[in-house]
């Protein structure tokens, strides 16, 4: 092979490449990346169908389908997630259970997972949700809740428990200010109840509602 035979092979074999390469990129799926409420929705085509399919919304660190539709078009099969979406919402809020002793609408544990799966709870909220939860129906004192959370001060430790509260509020577009009927700090009436107490001048225990129980012993 001449000098000029191999260069010229040379030559097209990098513009192969080249059109491999190009060709490639342009095979890949477009996604189109929107948000409906507070979940991520992507969509594009998929093995010859329209797809749109529901995720945690970033920064979240949880991951997982929420939900999927198919359409004709790719509009059509967002509108289809999007009414998915709406009647799951009405369907969990028609759900919703009265707590006796707050008066307050209790999300279900399928709402509790889903929210302290995705806000950003302190390690110190994590570790009081988790010793609640596991303390059941008996509840935890203040003194108690407080050291299992690394805190000092009792205060602190209920001003970070309805912090907790006030994040899963917000997930779920709940009006904590509505549901603070007990007298306790904003957000903790989402959380929980007190429990009964033989003294006026010692509070109840805390108890957390039984579907957060069941909720936080699934995911923390």
């Amino acid at each position: 092979m001449t000098r000029s035979s191999a260069a010229s092979r040379d030559l097209f074999k990098g513009m192969t490449k080249k059109k491999d390469k190009e060709t490639t990129k342009a095979a890949a799926p477009s996604i189109l990346v929107g948000e409906h409420g507070r979940y991520q929705i992507k969509s594009g085509r998929l093995a010859g169908e329209y797809v749109a399919r529901a995720f945690p919304k970033p920064p979240t660190k949880a991951r997982g389908l929420i939900a999927e539709a198919t359409g004709a078009t790719e509009e059509a099969a967002i509108a289809a997630l999007h009414e998915i979406i709406d009647a799951r919402e009405t369907r969990r809020t028609d759900e919703r259970r009265t707590d006796t002793h707050t008066g307050v609408a209790v999300p279900s544990a399928e709402e509790y997972d889903e929210a302290i799966r995705q806000v950003a709870l302190s390690q110190p909220q994590r570790a009081m949700l988790t010793a609640l939860s596991l303390a059941g129906e008996d509840g935890l004192t203040d003194a108690r809740m407080a050291k299992m959370a690394g805190y000092k001060s009792q205060t602190s430790a209920n001003r970070s428990f309805a912090g907790a509260g006030l994040l899963i509020a917000d997930y779920l577009s709940l009006d904590a200010s509505s549901m603070n009927t007990s007298g306790n700090p904003e957000g903790t009436s989402l959380l929980g109840y007190r429990g009964e107490t033989s003294s006026d001048e010692e509070p109840g225990n805390w108890i957390l509602h039984a579907e957060l129980r069941d909720a936080v012993r699934a995911s923390l």
